[in-house]
C-alpha cells in the first residue's frame, strides 16, 4: 500500500512478487515437513506410512525421514525470515520515497562544477567552491 500511496504503481507488481515468492516456499516446505513428520510418527509407532507398501517394504529409511524433517524445517524457517526481511525493506523503501517526495527536484537545482582560471596567476592552479542559489 505504501507504493500505491506514493503513486509508484509500477513498483506494486515487484513488491507482490517479492512477498509471494517466500510465501510460496514457506507453504510448500511446511506441507512437505508435515508429510514427512506424519510418516516418521507412524513409523515410530509401528504403523504403515506412505513410504511403506502393503508387503512392508520401506522405500525411505527412518534416518532419511529425520534428515528430511530437519532440512524442510530449516528451509521453512529461512523462507519466513526472507519474507519478513523483504516486507520490512519494502516498508522502509516506501517511507523513504514518501519522505523524499516533498523535496524540490527542479532543474534549477543543480550542481555544475566549473574551473575558473586566474589571468594573473595562470601557472598556479587554484581550487575553490562557489555556491549560487536563487529564490
Amino acid at each position: 500500500m505504501g507504493q500505491v500511496y506514493n503513486k509508484k504503481y509500477w513498483k506494486v507488481p515487484f513488491v507482490w512478487a517479492a512477498l509471494a515468492t517466500p510465501t510460496y516456499f514457506y507453504l510448500n516446505n511446511n506441507s512437505q515437513y508435515k508429510r514427512f513428520r506424519t510418516a516418521y510418527k507412524l513409523r515410530k509407532t509401528g504403523l504403515q506410512d506412505e513410504f511403506t507398501d502393503d508387503l512392508g517394504n520401506v522405500s525411505v529409511s527412518l534416518e532419511t525421514l529425520e534428515k528430511a524433517q530437519e532440512q524442510l524445517m530449516e528451509n521453512r524457517d529461512l523462507s519466513l525470515m526472507w519474507g519478513v526481511i523483504l516486507y520490512v525493506l519494502q516498508i522502509i523503501e516506501a517511507s523513504v520515497n514518501a519522505h523524499l517526495l516533498q523535496f524540490n527536484t527542479d532543474d534549477n537545482l543543480s550542481f555544475r562544477p566549473t574551473f575558473v582560471n586566474n589571468p594573473i596567476l595562470f601557472n598556479a592552479p587554484k581550487v575553490g567552491f562557489t555556491l549560487k542559489y536563487t529564490f
